[in-house]
């Protein structure tokens, strides 16, 4: 009997995921625990096993598609069984939406006459009599969909410096809609230069609402000889990044503080743990970064209104610690969060903040607690880096992010008018100015100065 196979749902925040691979396809035998296909969500990527062993009947998304959660991706089932009843949960296959058909007869070599079509939401595909003008393809050209062709025509967009995303390199509509998408609109008298003369906007448009205009038009640089880059797309989590940082530094009112603490302590602590780890004493490695954040959560707790969300005309105050700490993967900057922080000792700390970063490398992380709303407070570490002063931005709706540099020298007073140099970490709290004032952000990193300055090791 087939079975279906549908997009799972990975955490209750995500509502679609993109597919980055599709290990079987559309033919291929399939057994038990055989990998289908690979997906990501906003930060996270998972792989979906075969629920049983068959032949894949049907595919219903290709890589690169975005689907949402709980609908049919696959049918796995027997070599002629009759599945027209689970097609409906699924869009047509993308190979029976789009086909092209080579006449021979009544062309001449290089001319192809497109019989495509793209399937309609109840999954039909209507014929397409006559009418359709014959295309000269020139050699090596990907082909264009009559879809995309009308709209490159409509808006004076070169297809032929297009890669194709469709089946076979072959461009579609969501690839003409993407270069419209960052070219800025044209007035109609540059539209037609455009169309004419082959002139394309190469920046932001001098016309109202950044329109371009046939001033802002020029020849586009030759592609063989002049061309000294490449343009790539980016990838579905630099877009979401991208936006949060956009959101977050224009919808916010962010100013951030500097201050630096006395580490000769902790650095000190890091030694006796180090030296414990070594002798059996630890089964965990606590690092400076644990003690920073061990320290934040102590500060927290004296300044309770920092550990908020700022919501427009509403402040939430938490009961809790949830701390968020950044961490740099290969895919990006994840942020993922200890829930319940304050309940946790140090050696509790560093081991909850080890397995969640090993989880984000190898991306086995639940997008539950990725999420900025997840977190009350955040901590990012560029010390490791040598970064001696930088400007975190917030992940809203949290009022504040704690920066954390490297440790440099610095000369201090050690009594009796006596200077020496000190090791000292850098501190940088970004703060929501809507949320907080200067004096009250500027205590809470003195009191994050003081806990660093004054801890000590219980384990």
């Amino acid at each position: 009997m087939a079975v279906v196979v549908i997009m799972p749902k990975q955490g209750q925040s995500v509502e679609s995921c993109i597919i980055t691979e599709l290990k079987k396809k559309k033919g291929d035998t399939v057994q038990k625990g055989d990998i289908l296909f690979s997906y990501e969500t906003d930060k996270a990527s998972f792989e979906e096993e075969a629920p049983s062993e068959g032949v894949v009947l049907e595919c219903f998304y290709g890589e690169g598609d975005e689907v949402p959660v709980l609908e049919n991706m696959m049918v796995i089932g027997q070599p002629g069984e009759d599945i027209s009843s689970l097609l409906g949960g699924g869009k047509a296959s993308k190979e029976d939406a789009k086909e092209t058909i080579t006449d021979s007869n009544s062309h001449s070599s290089g001319t192809i006459v497109e019989v495509a079509t793209e399937a309609s939401s109840t999954g039909e595909i209507p014929a397409r009599t006559g009418g359709a003008a014959p295309v000269n393809v020139q050699a090596g050209a990907s082909p264009v969909s009559p879809r995309a062709r009308k709209l490159a025509g409509k808006n004076a967009v070169d297809t032929s410096s297009l890669s194709g995303s469709g089946p076979k390199g072959r461009i579609i509509e969501k690839d003409v809609q993407s270069v419209l998408q960052d070219r800025p609109k044209m007035t109609p008298l540059a539209k037609k230069l455009a169309t004419e003369e082959g002139m394309m906007p190469q920046s932001a448009g001098t016309g109202l609402a950044g329109t371009a205009r046939a001033a802002d038009l020029s020849v586009p640089v030759n592609s063989i000889y002049g061309k000294d880059y490449e343009d790539r797309k980016i990838s579905n989590m630099r877009k979401i990044i991208a936006r949060s940082m956009h959101a977050s530094l224009q919808n916010s009112a962010q100013l951030t503080h500097h201050l630096g603490a006395d580490a000769r302590q902790i650095l000190a602590l890091r030694k006796k743990a180090k030296a414990m780890l070594d002798e059996g004493k630890l089964d965990v490695n606590i690092t400076l970064n644990d003690m920073v954040c061990f320290s934040v959560i102590k500060a927290l707790k004296k300044f309770p209104n920092v550990n908020t969300h700022f919501l427009g005309d509403s402040i939430r105050y938490f009961n809790k610690i949830h701390l968020g700490l950044a961490v740099d993967t290969e895919r990006g900057l994840m942020v993922p969060v200890v829930r319940n922080a304050d309940d946790l000792s140090i050696t509790g700390l560093a081991r909850q903040f080890k397995e969640i970063a090993a989880a984000c490398r190898n991306g086995s992380v639940n997008p539950d607690i990725l999420s900025p709303e997840a977190g009350t407070f955040t901590v990012s570490n560029l010390g490791n880096y040598g970064v001696e002063i930088f400007t975190p931005v917030i992940n809203l709706p949290q009022s504040a992010i704690l920066g954390v540099n490297t440790i440099v020298p610095r000369p201090k007073d050690i009594g009796d008018g006596v200077y020496a140099f000190v090791p000292f970490i850098g501190l940088s709290l970004t703060y929501d100015h809507r949320s907080l004032d200067g004096g009250e952000a500027t205590r809470f990193l003195k009191q994050i100065a003081v806990e660093i300055e004054n801890m000590e090791l219980d384990v």
